[in-house]
């Protein structure tokens, strides 16, 4: 494993304990990364790190292993998000050895999101893998074994592994058996989904969480307009935006300005109730740092 004078920043603000704060950005569709990286480059001095999304949606976007290496050449921090839809253990393993080599060394593993419901729903799913035994496989991985337990004779892996969680999740007992599954399977921090609901994720850290000794993130989603959260509420499973939050944005005259308020009112909510916050702007991370300043966030030291 990495020594700890070779830690991530990310890796290091977990094992002092610190608040963590990562954002999410999504890799261009197309050659060409340069607004990824003028937003990812306003992040700096802000996260702790930035997931790369794996062709989230099911939509089609540039490899977040490709992404995440250029985010890594400018500076910024990377969390290669890992999903199984597309690549078989093979093509898994193969990404993650690259990751390794190319100095990627946190992965957020991901079942990933279905065909259908992406830019390309006449392509073909795989999921051989789901992200529970994508875990198992990246902890034989960094044990220098590969998924049918033979030895790596080029040597073992470090990467540090994360899992995504919905404390708002339908199903309270299949909740927590995913949890428990995801941390005997080794995942060191956990992100959420977007959270709506905190009361529903303080019940989370307190009856299911508590004790895992593992940070859980809570996703924080910037709502731009009330037609925003609608949208939310109608194709996002899982998820429902309270009534008295569409109707702040519906009456506000800068409904962007309102939903940054409402963001930095949920960090705090989040910063009492678990161990960091995962930001997500799609398409205006630029803003995320006056989140972070209204929500009493100091920059990163």
């Amino acid at each position: 494993m990495l020594s700890s004078s070779s830690l991530s920043s990310f890796h290091q603000a977990i094992q002092s304990g610190e608040f963590l704060i990562t954002a999410e950005v999504t890799p261009p569709k197309g050659g060409d990364p340069t607004h990824m990286l003028s937003m990812a480059q306003l992040l700096k001095g802000r996260v702790h790190g930035v997931n790369v999304t794996d062709g989230s949606r099911a939509v089609l976007r540039m490899s977040s292993l490709a992404a995440s290496v250029i985010l890594q050449q400018h500076g910024v921090e990377a969390i290669c998000q890992v999903a199984c839809r597309d690549r078989n253990a093979i093509g898994l393993q193969a990404d993650l050895m690259g990751a390794h080599a190319l100095g990627i060394h946190t992965i957020l593993a991901l079942t990933g999101d279905p065909v259908k419901a992406g830019d390309h729903p006449t392509a073909r799913p795989v999921f051989e893998l789901e992200s529970v035994r994508l875990l198992n496989l990246i902890h034989k991985l960094n044990e220098g074994l590969d998924f049918n337990d033979k030895p790596l004779p080029d040597g073992a892996t470090s990467l540090l592994v994360g899992a995504a969680v919905d404390p708002q999740c339908g199903s309270w007992s299949g909740l927590q058996r995913r949890f428990e599954r995801k941390l005997a399977a080794g995942a060191q921090f956990f992100q959420s989904q977007l959270i709506s609901d905190f009361d529903r994720l303080e019940k989370f850290m307190t009856q299911v969480a508590v004790g895992s000794n593992k940070p859980v993130l809570a996703g924080i989603f910037l709502l731009k307009s009330a037609k925003n959260a609608q949208f939310i509420n109608r194709c996002v499973p899982g998820v429902h935006i309270p009534d008295e939050i569409i109707d702040r944005l519906g009456a506000a005259a800068d409904p962007l300005h309102e939903g940054v308020v409402i963001a930095a009112e949920q960090v705090r909510l989040a910063r009492e109730l678990c161990q960091g916050v995962h930001m997500m702007a799609v398409k205006r991370e630029d803003l995320i740092p006056q989140i972070l300043d209204l929500a009493g966030i100091a920059p990163l030291e």
